[in-house]
């Protein structure tokens, strides 16, 4: 699906070749500051490599555009932006900004079980907790239903339990729908329980590419 030929950006990243198969569960890891946050961004374009070509579906990222990428192509930071609103309100908001018809009530009801959010939704988003925050961004683009998911350490603020529980239930929906999802992180146990491969950066380069057999 992505194809990295070359790429180099800033002195913080040095990928002569790498590949990111469709329909699989990647996880990024490494050290602080191995680029691995910095890869992920370029994905979906939102920033681009000094050097190098970066392959979506046989198509130069170059010469798509960034929106109708980020359509197909979405991805949640570390901290992710939650909107003035309720809980509702926010879990919509991705499918507008992706020209998407309204997700009806039961869905959403649906998506905040599988993110484990027990909030009404006309309940207000402003006073989420980080965690609850985080939760709530994740249903937002599960909602999107993508072609590709790329989270930025989407358990960083949540409990062991929590994490297990929702990183779980996303990665069923992805392989469910023969979708792709490529996640940065730096929690081990969700990396070898829900991966099918494992990048690992050091100093912006690939140390190892490992397989594992959850597909």
């Amino acid at each position: 699906m992505f194809e990295l030929r070359g790429v180099q950006f800033k002195g913080i990243l040095h990928i002569p070749d790498l590949e990111i198969e469709e329909g699989a569960v990647t996880s990024i890891v490494g050290s602080s500051g191995s680029g691995k946050t910095t890869l992920l961004r370029m994905l979906n374009k939102m920033i681009s490599p000094d050097r190098g070509t970066i392959y979506w579906q046989s198509r130069d990222l170059a010469d798509l555009d960034a929106v109708d990428l980020r359509r197909q192509v979405v991805m949640l930071g570390q901290r992710p932006v939650i909107f003035p609103g309720t809980v509702a309100d926010n879990l919509q908001l991705g499918r507008q900004l992706a020209d998407q018809a309204s997700a009806e009530e039961g869905a959403l009801r649906q998506v905040l079980a599988q993110v484990a959010l027990d909030k009404a939704l006309e309940e207000s988003a402003k006073d989420l907790s980080g965690g609850e925050g985080q939760r709530l961004a994740l249903g937002r683009i599960l909602l999107m239903d993508p072609a590709v998911y790329l989270l930025d350490e989407p358990s960083s603020a949540l409990d062991e339990q929590t994490a297990v529980e929702v990183i779980g239930a996303l990665v069923r929906q992805v392989r469910a729908k023969g979708k792709t999802l490529v996640m940065v992180t730096h929690a081990p146990a969700i990396a070898e329980s829900y991966s099918d491969r494992i990048i690992s950066l050091e100093h912006g380069r690939v140390k190892a590419c490992r397989e594992l057999a959850h597909g």
